[in-house]
């Protein structure tokens, strides 16, 4: 496997590179979610084709009071499971390297990027559609893989791909969980002992509202008051969404998520689930 640091050093791989390449983007600190994402990866690319795993955090994407300082940097582990999962590549680039000291040129997206985590982390998709913009121009993969978890940044990127007419299939993976059914992220760090033992409770009351017969404004605050009962949560948002549009869900007519943010200590805890579709 080989890792590449410099963007010059990426385009000339990428110009000797023959068939398929799929791209998985990340920043780093990666388990066994983002493996499951390299794998899947790995099977589109068949045996001819590349994966390139980029391990990039990208400044951006942070709030001045969020994480960017502290967020965990293994890179040599990191490497490691890359290796591991059937990585070809790996694209580490310094924050220089990818953003010029006077960057004046973003991309925004003006529509889904304004409900759900878009309401209290201003300009975190600006920061998010521009890496990886450059990291479809560099890679110039035929796929790109996402996981479920953050539905919104899926749906975003696929609507960036459709309006800007990117080559690519934007690709989504089912939300890997432990098995007590949280989802996989590298915040669960963060958590101490007592608010890991609680926080699977998101998972589950996500669930169970989301069965739950009768309307959606039943199964928002059935969720809601659920989570609000986990010792020490502190709920940003509970909502049912459409699953392309992210607009509010009228009915369950059409396919929606239950989506939820979620602060327990110091980590923010995203997740969500479909709602079912009732003819």
């Amino acid at each position: 496997m080989k890792t590449i640091r410099s963007l010059v050093a990426m385009r000339r791989w990428r110009e000797s590179a023959v068939g398929r390449v799929v791209l998985v983007p990340t920043m780093g600190a990666l388990h066994h979610g983002h493996a499951a994402l390299i794998r899947r990866a790995r099977r589109l690319a068949g045996i001819h084709g590349k994966v390139v795993v980029t391990i990039f955090v990208n400044p951006t994407q942070f709030g001045p009071r969020e994480d960017f300082a502290s967020y965990p940097r293994p890179l040599a582990r990191d490497v490691a499971l890359c290796a591991e999962n059937g990585a070809d590549v790996v694209f580490h680039p310094s924050a220089e390297a990818m953003y010029c000291g006077d960057s004046s040129v973003w991309l925004n997206e003006g529509v889904l990027s304004q409900t759900l985590c878009g309401k209290s982390r201003a300009g975190h998709f600006r920061g998010v559609c521009t890496v990886v913009a450059k990291l479809f121009l560099l890679a110039q993969p035929s796929d790109a893989i996402f996981g479920e978890k953050d539905w919104q940044q899926l749906a975003i990127l696929r609507r960036m791909v459709r309006d800007l007419n990117f080559p690519i299939r934007v690709v989504g993976h089912p939300t890997v969980r432990e098995p007590d059914g949280l989802a996989t992220s590298s915040r669960n760090t963060y958590l101490t002992t007592d608010e890991r033992r609680a926080a699977p409770r998101i998972f589950q009351e996500l669930q169970a509202a989301a069965s739950r017969p009768g309307r959606l404004d039943q199964a928002t605050r059935a969720a809601s008051a659920g989570i609000a009962k986990i010792p020490g949560a502190r709920i940003d948002y509970v909502e049912a969404v459409d699953a392309a549009t992210l607009e509010p869900l009228k009915n369950r007519r059409m396919p929606g998520r239950l989506a939820v943010a979620v602060f327990l200590g110091r980590a923010r805890l995203i997740d969500n689930v479909p709602l079912p579709v009732v003819p």
